[in-house]
């Protein structure tokens, strides 16, 4: 149990401090605290870390140079970063089952880079350099190098689509992703909007890919990993699962058996914050022949590891390891079939139906809306939201016709199951209050709004007693 009385003492001091040298700073950290705790905080990715998790970050390990690996640093006196790696591990392994973790990686797109570049290295340069006959790739000559390259450049991905739900480093064309890899997507079943394995497979066979891309950001239901695997077996490529989004639920158990990626999965990467509540930074996790090749993730495309993140990334861990967390991972699943359910029955239409995992995605287009326009008025009222692509969205990936919810973090405040279909409620009520605005030619357009008069007030009124009765970090004064 956190220590409020020493939380509060420690963040008055560090204020203090901090104040004494740039105000502006200490008042925008202060205002952000306020900010958050007078809002229904509903963005998926979102979350609050523990007052613990937070002091870890802000301390003098961040002063040190630690490139390489545990034990084999390229800088001397590396001792206590080689304990907070090991620990921050440790705990990974034992959380997910997971043979290997590797806690450098600074954040999502980071881990996704190390797995790119490491099932690389393992299935191409391996290879190559045995049947060049040499062991370092500093002994390679320049037509050795060349040939490895266009090996490099030529290999494919087959990840979900941003609009089914995927990430952008899914093979994304404008990521880095898509300019890495022939790249091409695989979508949902257009009706019920949900993973047809059968296509997933069709694509898989005629493709070919090196890798197959696993995971979502935006896809509100579980997935099948090892259906997954069995299609990544059968054309030879390496699966690999992105679970940044739902890995505190693998980390509580919710996900179990086929849903959990670790024993299923080649590669699988994570962020540490969103659903796992932790520091902002991202972890790999790998089989042990997968192992030697994320292990060079520095220098192969990380510079100096945050020393004081992966500390704050081991605390984290440790909380997530206890039945308090797996309490908490259950009553987020919970939460989201709550809180589909208030908006079916008040007749929201939501892609795929409904939820299973933690994210209720909204297709406002019934209100005559872009999300954009939804997002900004339910900032209006001070309800905290992300738009999001829908399946096919003729919005496309800026105005969009979604919104996303997700509801790690008001549970991480104690939101149950009434608060949750109360914010249903106050959802639906700005929605159904919101025209879009008139363009420079005074018609209708894709980016304003116009939110009905005394609907702000009403939503910021209710929305206040559900957030005074859950207060975030009670007791904790600034």
């Amino acid at each position: 149990m956190t220590d409020v009385a020493a939380a509060s003492t420690a963040y008055q001091n560090a204020l203090k401090v901090i104040e004494s040298v740039e105000p502006r700073i200490a008042g925008a950290i202060r205002s952000e605290l306020t900010d958050q705790r007078e809002s229904l905080k509903l963005i998926a990715s979102e979350n609050y870390a523990s007052p613990a998790v937070l002091l870890t970050m802000g301390n003098w390990l961040s002063d040190k140079y630690a490139e390489g690996t545990i034990g084999h640093r390229f800088y001397a006196g590396c001792q206590n970063v080689d304990t907070v790696e090991s620990v921050a591990a440790e705990h990974a392994r034992e959380l997910f089952g997971a043979e290997y973790a590797y806690a450098q990686p600074h954040s999502g797109i980071d881990a996704n880079l190390v797995a790119f570049w490491s099932i690389l290295a393992h299935r191409i340069e391996g290879p190559e350099l045995d049947r060049a006959g040499v062991k370092n790739m500093n002994d390679l000559d320049e037509d050795a190098w060349e040939t490895l390259r266009k090996k490099f450049g030529e290999q494919r991905m087959l990840g979900m689509s941003l609009d089914a739900g995927g990430h952008l480093t899914h093979g994304f064309r404008p990521n880095i992703s898509g300019k890495m890899f022939h790249q091409r997507s695989y979508g949902t079943d257009p009706q019920s909007q949900l993973l047809d394995y059968d296509a997933v497979a069709a694509a898989a066979r005629e493709f070919k890919p090196l890798i197959l891309i696993a995971g979502y950001s935006a896809y509100p239901r579980r997935v099948d990993f090892a259906r997954m695997r069995e299609i990544a077996d059968e054309v030879g490529a390496t699966l690999m699962v992105d679970m940044a989004h739902f890995a505190g639920l693998v980390a509580g158990k919710v996900f179990t058996g086929n849903e959990d990626p670790v024993p299923h999965a080649h590669v699988v990467t994570t962020t540490t914050h969103k659903s796992l509540r932790g520091p902002r930074g991202g972890l790999v996790l790998a089989s042990e022949e997968y192992a030697p090749s994320v292990d060079r993730g520095c220098p192969m495309v990380l510079g100096g590891p945050l020393s004081n993140m992966m500390a704050a990334k081991a605390v984290a861990l440790a909380e997530a390891r206890t039945e308090e967390f797996r309490t908490y991972a259950q009553a987020v699943a919970d939460n989201a079939k709550t809180l589909a359910d208030g908006f079916l029955k008040r007749g929201t239409k939501l892609v795929t139906g409904g939820t299973d995992n933690h994210i209720v995605l909204l297709d406002v287009s019934a209100y005559g809306l872009t999300g954009r326009q939804a997002e900004s008025a339910l900032l209006e009222a001070g309800i905290v939201t992300n738009r999001n692509s829908v399946p096919s969205d003729p919005n496309g990936a800026w105005y969009t016709s979604g919104v996303r919810l997700g509801t790690p973090a008001l549970t991480s405040r104690g939101f149950g199951a009434d608060e949750f279909d109360r914010v249903a409620e106050l959802v639906v009520d700005v929605l159904s209050n919101t025209t879009p605005g008139l363009t420079a030619k005074g018609v209708p357009g894709k980016a304003k709004h116009v939110l009905a008069d005394g609907v702000s007030d009403r939503v910021h009124a209710a929305s206040a007693e559900m957030l005074e009765a859950n207060p975030l970090y009670p007791g904790l004064e600034l």
